[in-house]
């Protein structure tokens, strides 16, 4: 009975959502879609178990997966480092939580990471970036390995800068969308495999392609200010 809702939920996830990727409440949602709360809350219930949604107790219904607390020392830092030092940061840390979660990730969390990179193929220019941040989210969580959880915590809360944002969505637009995603599936099935070595590999490969597209757009970006 929910499916139906929960396609229309969707379509309206990737079409029209603010930055933060906040849903409309339960009860605007039930106007918008003529049914009742109850029914948009058991669809959001099944998008939650899916990966697809999480919730913050007071604020409300989002997309994607959820930032860890610990990020908020982020703000402190965030003016004295640049892309490239987070990308050299992550390049040291990723490959590591991607090892881990190749002993460590069950079958049910490794379900949920080929959802959000399905959706990321699915996805237009304005979600692209919502997903692919909850597939990294998701892999940092199940590497359950605290202290590296906080590092990656750290640096992702530095990513979410709108002005970081848009050199990522630039130096993106520079490959086609299908290399990160081929990336992306090279990487969850050697988690998978449950092979560490092979998830280590495919973690750096993909940063370090992505690594490359972006020094390429702060360099310009550089010289564009510098004019």
């Amino acid at each position: 009975m929910t499916q139906p809702l929960k396609h229309r939920l969707m379509r309206l996830i990737e079409a029209d959502l603010p930055v933060d990727g906040r849903l409309p409440t339960e009860r605007a949602l039930a106007e918008t879609f003529d049914t009742s709360r109850r029914l948009i809350r058991q669809a959001l219930d099944e998008l939650e178990v899916e990966g697809l949604v999480w919730r913050k107790q007071g604020s409300g219904t989002f997309a994607g997966q959820p930032e860890d607390p610990t990020g908020d020392l982020a703000a402190r830092i965030a003016g004295e480092t640049d892309p490239i030092q987070v990308m050299e940061a992550r390049l040291c840390i990723e490959p590591e939580l991607a090892a881990l979660c190749a002993t460590r990730m069950t079958d049910a969390e490794i379900a949920r990471l080929r959802t959000l990179a399905h959706r990321q193929v699915a996805a237009d220019a304005q979600t692209i970036e919502l997903w692919d941040g909850a597939l990294h989210r998701l892999i940092a969580q199940c590497a359950r390995n605290r202290p590296l959880l906080t590092a990656f915590a750290l640096l992702d809360r530095i990513r979410s800068n709108p002005d970081w944002v848009q050199v990522r969505a630039k130096a993106r637009a520079r490959t086609t969308l299908a290399v990160p995603q081929s990336e992306h599936e090279v990487l969850i099935d050697a988690i998978a495999a449950r092979n560490p070595a092979a998830a280590r590999q495919a973690m750096h490969d993909h940063l370090s392609a992505r690594f490359a597209a972006l020094k390429v757009e702060f360099a310009d970006g550089l010289r564009e200010a510098g004019e």
